[in-house]
């Protein structure tokens, strides 16, 4: 058996069933051999969507994905989509072919391991004599650390024949850590001195909800989620949806007013907490984590506690319980009904600024709510209209938003999109992205016609890069440094293969309903020609530049 064989053989007894890429002279045999075996491959128009792509389904699917990759270029096509990754957290084996050693001047050649390496991920090289071995440890790394893991795999190497002896061995990956007791009596003694507590869950608390909502009846408690697990309180009254630069005003006051905070799974960094405001001066903070770097990562908290979101919620309500602690606290009835008149967007009044040329983003967007199925999957591009398709759009569970958003990088949204839609084939998928980002990512635009994605897309077009439009201002000299020509997004999309829309009013939607309703046999897209509103989360966030 060859080298590149064996990789594929392990990658697939691990469970890796997905694969994205861009096929090259270095990565196309250990490509096919994973198909061979029963993997499935998506073929991407650019690494960098390809990264991207896995990233989402990372965060969403059930297993995961693998990206293949040539060398050197191939790489460096990558890397952006793979900070994006690194950043966020999220597990996946990167594939990526490598000169051989005696090749040092190769146009390929770069300094692999470094350049992965800078951008937080982790770099490992395959042997003739280990690989199975590497890449049950590649895996194993990126499980437990939740970083991608690039597999160096050398021309020379991959080509020859392997000579390891047996299949690696390794101990089953440990459970969840379990909180100290000591730290569960700490927590529930402040939960008990508390009178408005409230429970910010983060995407390490994904999977959780029955254990906090649980918790939260038991401590009088009400509860949020940061942007990324959006979704894990749906249905609870007293759910104040998500913490941070996306808070409602009545989701921000509560915060705001709360005696003591808890965290679980979520980093409390300046975009869950805007910048520390919506900390009460005198608020308790307790940040629970799997990972025992995280707490105080970000601020300084008053107890930090390593432990797994459900084991921890469900220790604390039964020592809560066993103190016969049952109590209103937070959940009174007034602030129930609040929640249920003003605890979303959608109910938010606000002066519409449609005049019949552009639409109002926010009209636009709570149109689209009442449109498409309640049983959909959100990916979410960066720039000043991201609030809208990421607060407006309701979710169905917190498998139901791709929020790529810890490099803040314009163009990934509609790879992300992609990769959702693989991760949540029942859902449909829906990509919310901007012109900047839709044009730096125009060329996967074909990778959802060619795969037969029913995909909607919604590119809010306000002709102008809008973060910057509305950060520094406008002048008569701005044209073509951060505002554009009009670009006609739906003819672009019609030469895709796409349905395609033009929306000025909430009258130019009917065609997306028709949509909905037909075969949906071809991608919809909308260029929708908004209003240049300055959106309230990007306010909040230049506060900290």
């Amino acid at each position: 058996m060859r080298v590149f064989e064996k990789v594929a053989d392990t990658l697939v007894e691990l469970g890796v069933t997905t694969v994205f890429g861009v096929i090259g002279s270095g990565n196309y045999e250990v490509t096919r051999a994973l198909i061979e075996r029963g993997a499935r491959y998506v073929a991407a128009r650019h690494e960098g969507g390809a990264a991207s792509m896995a990233d989402a389904f990372a965060r969403l699917g059930d297993s995961v994905p693998a990206i293949s990759l040539h060398q050197g270029c191939g790489l460096t096509n990558a890397i952006t989509g793979m900070t994006e990754a690194a950043k966020s957290g999220s597990p996946m084996i990167v594939l990526t072919a490598e000169v051989a050693a005696s090749a040092i001047h190769s146009n390929f050649k770069i300094e692999q391991d470094r350049l992965v390496e800078s951008i937080g991920a982790v770099s490992l090289r395959i042997t003739r004599e280990s690989a199975a071995r590497d890449i049950e440890l590649a895996y194993r790394t990126a499980v437990t650390r939740r970083v991608p893991v690039v597999v160096n795999l050398p021309l020379d190497v991959q080509a020859a024949e392997s000579t390891e002896q047996h299949s690696p061995s390794l101990p089953a990956l440990p459970d969840a850590p379990a909180p100290a007791a000591a730290d569960v009596t700490r927590i529930a003694d402040l939960i008990q001195a508390a009178e408005r507590p409230v429970i910010v869950a983060g995407r390490g608390a994904r999977g959780a909800g029955p254990e906090l909502r649980e918790l939260a009846e038991a401590a009088g408690a009400l509860v949020a989620t940061s942007a990324v697990a959006r979704g894990l309180f749906n249905g609870d009254p007293f759910s104040l949806d998500i913490s941070g630069g996306f808070s409602t005003p009545l989701a921000a006051r509560s915060i705001q007013e709360a005696d003591l905070i808890l965290s679980f799974g979520s980093a409390l960094n300046m975009w869950t907490m805007r910048h520390g405001t919506l900390i009460g001066e005198h608020a308790k903070v307790v940040q629970i984590d799997i990972d025992p770097m995280a707490p105080g990562k970000h601020r300084p908290v008053d107890l930090g506690v390593v432990g797994d979101a459900a084991a921890t919620a469900a220790a604390l309500t039964a020592e809560l319980r066993g103190r016969g602690l049952q109590r209103e606290g937070y959940r009174t009835g007034q602030l129930r009904e609040s929640i249920a008149r003003e605890g979303r967007w959608n109910q938010v009044p606000f002066e519409d600024l449609s005049d019949g040329e552009r639409i109002d983003p926010r009209a636009l967007t709570i149109a689209l709510n009442d449109m498409l199925d309640d049983d959909r999957v959100i990916a979410v591009d960066s720039g000043n209209f991201l609030g809208y398709p990421s607060a407006f759009l309701d979710i169905p569970d917190e498998n139901g938003l791709a929020f790529s958003q810890a490099f803040q990088c314009v163009g990934l949204g509609l790879a992300s999109a992609i990769g959702a839609a693989f991760a949540q084939p029942e859902r449909l998928p829906v990509c919310g992205t901007g012109d900047g980002g839709a044009l730096m990512a125009a060329t996967e635009l074909e990778t959802v016609a060619r795969l037969g994605i029913p995909m909607v897309v919604v590119v809010y077009n306000d002709a102008a890069y809008g973060a910057e439009l509305h950060h520094f201002g406008e002048s008569e000299q701005d044209l073509g440094f951060i505002t554009f020509p009009d670009t006609d997004f739906a003819a672009i999309a019609r030469g895709y293969g796409y349905t395609a829309v033009t929306v000025r009013e909430k009258a130019d939607l009917e065609p997306v309903r028709s949509w909905l309703e037909g075969p949906r046999d071809t991608p919809l897209l909308i260029d929708a020609k908004i209003a240049r509103v300055e959106s309230w989360w990007l306010a909040e966030a230049f506060k900290g530049h």
